[in-house]
């Protein structure tokens, strides 16, 4: 079992001044998001029939976090040889709420009745608490717990601001292996774009250079022209057609770019404002900072949607404003219900849920209007390169591997290769306990991931075309998207055999957290995927005669 109370860090002590002792939660170690209120056991209640508590911001109440004034007597640096809270004689309800709680193996449970603070302090700031449980007692009908408190306080040279470092584990995440792993994804970037560069110089200039030609020499240039007459050019009259669902590839496509913005925002922020060290910040700026992408999404819906002739301009941006939050909200929904069940912190208050809505109802929503409006009066002018035939050419069959499925499928082993290692270090610090902190090593791996993800849609693209298979629009967002596929599996493997969790609440909780993560890698993915392969079917078919 795991607990965690929390000193009062104000400005400005005095020796003497009285210092609050909050406490916040309790839970099995091995579940980090399985915890409950620390007054749900019966330990020593607060004097006051209502207590103090204190809620931090919008990221701290989603993150579970509610702390209750203990009203323990602290005072600023004056020590505390022993100081008793309580005893509790425990009955029936009381000694099961215990042994519920610690027991895993074993028939005997203990329950530590001492705590002791160490307490750092610099000048009139407190710096640091380290809390050491001592005196464990056999759990048993009719016994009585003795609770007691000591503390004491010691002069440290830390500065305030630096107070942070002695959570961060250096030797973890600046591991060699993760420069190792920079390192193979940095060589992964050059050898695709190496393949890229390839294609479009080599392969695509020998096509360019016959197809400028203003008629052929001879009848033998001819019947070789006629003959050689193939691939990805048969299809000039096709590959600008309006994918299927237009609306639904629309919202997706403005959704990935607004995330990928969104994060590369929220590590920037990051970076510059150390945001670990406070908590439920991130969480804060990742929901604010998504609020005010919006116009993104809705100018690069918007845009994409009139460009290919849509009419249902406002059924688009309604699917762009809600196909991300909605999906994720859904999820959330199932998981506070399981929350709610348990009697959890994890369950969001209801008000928290009605701040959320609050702020995209009133600037996510008008934001990601204005954008749609936007996009469609700046940058909805179709400019394709190639005129649109009629009818729709017939589509060869082909081998199962150049088939869209297979391609899409195959498309995102290469991003995953790329973040993989890193993946190891964001989810050990999610699920065990670590703070995560490299955000320049983050910045540079999404970044990579951009970077591959595009390229290999673009050689995706190419294969499909040259299979003469003119739907080339979903399967770059798939090839992309597949991405998050392979993080979701090996979410599974992590889960076996490098995480200890148990019980239902855990499990629902890994994978409920681990899906929406997943939903959103695979629409930024496949959006900056998509958008790559776009680019790159534009600027071959702009230098060849459609006419």
């Amino acid at each position: 079992m795991g607990e965690e109370t929390r000193c009062s860090l104000r400005s400005g002590y005095q020796v003497g001044d009285p210092v609050t002792l909050w406490v916040n939660k309790v839970g099995p170690y091995n579940n980090p998001q399985e915890t409950y209120n620390y007054y749900l056991l019966p330990f020593c209640k607060p004097k006051a029939e209502k207590p103090r508590h204190k809620w931090g911001g919008l990221g701290e109440v989603l993150q579970g976090n509610e702390l209750i004034d203990s009203q323990v007597d602290l005072t600023f640096r004056t020590d505390v040889a022993k100081l008793k809270l309580c005893s509790v004689t425990l009955d029936e309800e009381k000694t099961r709420d215990f042994v519920e709680a610690t027991a895993r193996d074993g028939e005997s449970t203990f329950l530590y009745t001492h705590k002791s603070l160490d307490i750092a302090y610099n000048g009139d700031r407190v710096i640091h608490v380290n809390l050491t449980s001592e005196a464990p007692v056999a759990l048993a009908k009719g016994a009585t717990l003795d609770f007691s408190i000591a503390v004491t306080w010691h002069a440290v040279d830390t500065p305030f601001a630096r107070r942070f470092e002695r959570y961060l584990d250096y030797s973890f995440f600046e591991h060699q292996i993760h420069w190792f792993s920079i390192f193979n994804s940095f060589m992964m970037v050059i050898f695709l774009t190496g393949l890229v560069a390839m294609i479009m110089l080599r392969t695509l200039r020998r096509d360019y250079a016959r197809y400028t030609r203003d008629a052929p020499d001879d009848l033998e240039s001819l019947e070789r022209d006629v003959g050689e007459e193939s691939g990805w050019k048969l299809v000039h009259g096709d590959v600008f057609r309006p994918p299927a669902r237009l609306d639904a590839l629309s919202a997706l496509v403005g959704t990935g770019v607004q995330l990928a913005l969104l994060v590369a925002a929220v590590i920037l922020v990051t970076i510059a404002g150390a945001l670990f060290a406070e908590r439920g910040t991130i969480v804060t700026v990742f929901i604010v900072c998504y609020a005010l992408t919006s116009f993104v999404g809705g100018y690069v819906s918007g845009g994409f949607y009139a460009r290919n002739d849509g009419k249902l301009w406002i059924q688009t941006m309604l699917l762009t404003a809600t196909i991300f939050p909605l999906s994720v909200l859904g999820i959330a929904f199932l998981l506070n219900t399981v929350a709610i069940f348990y009697s959890s912190l994890a369950a969001v208050p209801f008000g928290t849920i009605v701040v959320v809505l609050l702020i995209w109802m009133f600037l996510s929503f008008p934001l990601c209007l204005f954008g749609t409006v936007v996009g469609r009066n700046w940058n909805g002018v179709p400019d394709h390169p190639c005129r649109v035939k009629r009818i729709p050419s017939p589509i060869p069959e082909r081998k199962w591997y150049l088939r869209p499925a297979a391609i899409a499928l195959v498309g995102g082993l290469l991003p995953f290769g790329s973040i993989f290692i890193e993946m190891y270090f964001v989810f050990t610090s999610f699920w065990n306990y670590k703070v995560y902190y490299v955000y320049g090593f983050f910045l540079l791996v999404f970044i990579i991931l951009l970077v591959v993800t595009v390229c290999v849609t673009i050689v995706a693209s190419y294969f499909l075309l040259n299979a003469e298979n003119y739907h080339w629009h979903w399967t770059s967002f798939g090839a992309g998207a597949s991405t998050a596929l392979y993080v979701f599996l090996y979410s599974i493997h992590y889960f076996f055999f490098k995480t200890k969790m148990t019980g239902f609440f855990q499990t629902s909780f890994y994978f409920g957290y681990t899906l929406m993560f997943c939903l959103g890698l695979g629409i930024m993915c496949g959006a900056v995927g998509y958008l790559g392969a776009s680019s790159f079917v534009r600027r071959i078919y702009r230098n060849i005669k459609c006419d």
